[in-house]
């Protein structure tokens, strides 16, 4: 459904109206597509004094023919698309001082969807003083993201010692336009047993490998199994019987094929694992995305509501992973993604049994992280915030520009803003983000 106030306002007379009444003004958000420069202005990169993560983004800039500058252009009227520092030599609260220098120097020379990017090392090392300014950091950098304007956003990347070489996928993410939707985030990186991979093609890192994805007959599932496959990756799209034609034009769309499943079925596990060995050996990706919602509050809330959600959402996700992980399916570099919400972060009214479920994701992929580590695997979550979906259309007006409005970006986010995100937490090079969960929520202004 079309943002008509994001429309009204961005036209040349309502631009006018929204500056003299001091209404939010919603900037159309670059997003990606094939053959696009990773920046479309040049990046200023900077330094404190003892950073170690320098070299890592500089090598995606460079490889991406981007344009760099150490110090801010002489000619005051350059814009940046991108504002890089690397506060890991920042071992002192004192030394905050840097971090700001830098940002305050460049912040009003930004261009329209600009990316501004921390680089900081993990909170659990060095000195009390270190980890103390290096913890500060996130304040930075959270408060930073809510005072940008024009679609820009502000992400922070924590990476331990030994993980700077499998930094790549997740700084070239959080630089380009696939990061449209996703702000105020922090992206802890730690040493994979996989270690540093090079891929062949960069644009296509899901190349041979193989992809289910369940609830891909629409809407998030569907752009899920679409930039999946534009990715490289073959899609088995699944999802309940009743949707079959729906399913079966998502499948020859993206080139994949098709596998009816309801995950709630008894015998779903066993149905999962025989097609999965039987048709393509294994398995390199798994979204849980299949999911509803039964709203009602506690108090009018029936046991078929509840039962309903907890195991669609969640209990299924649990049964799935189990029989992929026992019958040994899930190969080498695997990645597990669950689909959580912000509603499982800040909960929501009328929906404790969604926002249980959605909690429960969380707390599953990071209790999977360390066993998964031990396959050469990960376990990573994507939380959407407020996305323009075919549910948020039947929402009351009122409601609808409320999500809208309630987050840094003043706009709803695309279901492909959430494949996005989801193909980089898949991504074969991804293999240093492990118990992590992403929120794709334009920095809501709910939850953390």
């Amino acid at each position: 459904m079309p943002d008509r106030y994001q429309q009204l306002v961005t036209s040349s007379v309502g631009r006018q109206v929204a500056d003299a009444l001091s209404l939010p003004v919603p900037q159309p958000l670059r997003r990606y597509a094939p053959g696009q420069p990773l920046l479309e202005h040049p990046a200023l990169v900077g330094a404190a004094a003892g950073g170690r993560l320098l070299d890592a983004v500089l090598g995606v800039l460079t490889d991406a023919d981007a344009d760099v500058h150490r110090e801010p252009h002489e000619d005051e009227t350059v814009r940046y698309g991108a504002l890089v520092f690397d506060a890991s030599g920042i071992d002192d609260s004192a030394r905050l001082r840097e971090l700001y220098t830098f940002f305050a120097a460049a912040i009003r020379r930004t261009a329209p969807n600009a990316r501004l990017l921390v680089l900081a090392g993990a909170t659990d090392e060095g000195s009390v003083r270190r980890r103390t300014a290096q913890r500060a950091i996130e304040g930075f950098t959270r408060s930073l993201g809510k005072e940008l304007r024009q679609g820009s956003t502000c992400n922070l990347v924590r990476i331990a010692e030994g993980a700077e070489h499998e930094a790549t996928s997740t700084l070239a993410f959080l630089l380009s336009a696939r990061s449209a939707f996703v702000a105020g985030q922090v992206v802890t990186l730690r040493p994979s047993a996989g270690g540093e991979i090079v891929v062949d093609d960069p644009a296509r890192p899901h190349t041979g490998r193989v992809a289910l994805v369940t609830g891909a007959a629409q809407g998030i599932g569907a752009s899920m199994a679409a930039v999946l496959a534009r990715d490289g990756a073959h899609v088995v799209c699944a999802d309940v019987p009743a949707q079959g034609e729906a399913l079966a034009r998502v499948a020859n769309h993206v080139g994949g094929s098709t596998l009816h499943l309801d995950v709630t079925a008894e015998g779903a596990p066993q149905a999962l694992v025989d097609h999965l060995r039987e048709r393509h050996g294994g398995v390199d990706v798994v979204v849980h995305n299949a999911g509803i919602t039964r709203d009602k509050t506690l108090a009018g809330m029936d046991d078929a509501r509840w039962d309903a959600v907890l195991e669609v959402n969640l209990v299924s996700q649990e049964r799935l992973d189990e029989a992929l992980l026992d019958a040994d399916l899930l190969r080498p570099g695997g990645r597990i993604v669950g689909v959580s919400s912000i509603g499982g972060i800040a909960g929501n009214r009328g929906q404790t049994n969604y926002g249980a479920s959605k909690a429960g994701v969380i707390g599953r992929v990071e209790a999977l992280a360390d066993e998964l580590a031990d396959r050469d695997a990960t376990s990573n979550a994507v939380a959407p915030g407020f996305i323009e979906t075919a549910m948020t259309e039947r929402m009351p007006v009122g409601v609808r520009e409320a999500g809208r409005r309630m987050n840094s970006l003043n706009q709803g986010g695309r279901p492909v803003d959430v494949a996005e995100a989801v193909s980089w937490l898949a991504d074969v090079r991804s293999g240093a983000v492990n118990g992590q969960v992403v929120r794709v929520c334009g920095q809501s202004l709910l939850g953390a």
